[in-house]
């Protein structure tokens, strides 16, 4: 479908999610000795040879931004399903098993944000507005008022609950693993839903067996090929916390704009 194609406007469903699409785009991209540039549908790259791209100076351009609403809004409702006992609760009541578990409210409780980007920011305005404190850390410098800028290593020593908000892409990967988890509070909860291979999921299943992590809210797109598939605790989801009509709207408007950017010569929204 691609052959002799200038522009390559693709998505990973079709190439094996984010996850496998990496290879086949770069097959693609290899296969196209005159292309002027990839237009991505989604705002992650992590799924796309940026090396690649760079050594051929091919524009690689994403959809930066247009389900920040959406997702942040998911983080906040992972959050409030994990420290209410509602998907616990929903699993055990489902196999005839329900326990009474006391689950905590969010009121008061510190929020630490990885990654004050567009979603990490709308999810910490959610956060303030129930009555949370929130501290972040950003890898480069950036203020937001009601929010306390902290390191990483203060972040995990102070929250009950943290949220991960940061690029997808290879440098981030692991960046939550064994020592990382250690020097979290004990009965901390994770929501990941920006991509699986920022946690060494062997690490958190052993967490989460041990009670260091209480819960941990995360998105995949294989959920049984993992160390977390049969810990409890470890909630995992198709992703989905973009498709909402007002994110798709988005999506399609600079997805277009995009393409035709690239068709003038000019990209826009570039990541490399």
């Amino acid at each position: 479908m691609a052959k002799g194609a200038d522009i390559v406007a693709c998505d990973p469903d079709p190439l094996g999610g984010f996850e496998k699409a990496k290879e086949k785009v770069s097959k693609i991209m290899e296969s196209l000795p005159n292309l002027k540039g990839v237009c991505l549908s989604t705002t992650s790259f992590g799924w796309v040879d940026l090396e690649y791209a760079k050594k051929r100076k091919i524009p690689i351009c994403n959809v930066p931004g247009y389900s920040k609403e959406s997702v942040a809004e998911q983080s906040i409702a992972f959050l409030l399903g994990a420290m209410k006992r509602i998907y616990i609760s929903d699993r055990r009541t489902s196999k005839g098993k329900y326990v009474l578990q006391q689950g905590f409210e969010l009121k008061g409780k510190t929020l630490g944000i990885i990654g004050l980007g567009s979603i990490g920011t709308d999810t910490a305005k959610l956060a303030l507005g129930m009555g949370m404190k929130v501290i972040a850390y950003n890898r480069t410098k950036k203020t937001m008022k009601g929010v306390k800028m902290v390191t990483l290593n203060q972040l995990f020593k102070e929250s009950d609950a943290i949220s991960l908000h940061t690029t997808h892409e290879e440098k981030n990967n692991n960046m939550i693993g064994k020592t990382e988890l250690s020097k979290m509070k004990k009965g901390v909860f994770i929501i990941n839903t920006v991509d699986r291979e920022l946690v060494d999921e062997k690490a958190m299943a052993e967490a989460l067996k041990s009670g260091q992590v209480d819960t941990y809210v995360y998105e995949g797109e294989d959920l049984v090929n993992t160390p977390l598939a049969k810990v409890e605790t470890a909630i995992g989801f198709k992703g989905f916390a973009w498709y909402t009509k007002e994110a798709l709207d988005n999506l399609y408007q600079i997805f277009t704009n995009n393409i035709k950017a690239l068709a003038k010569g000019k990209p826009q929204n570039r990541v490399v």
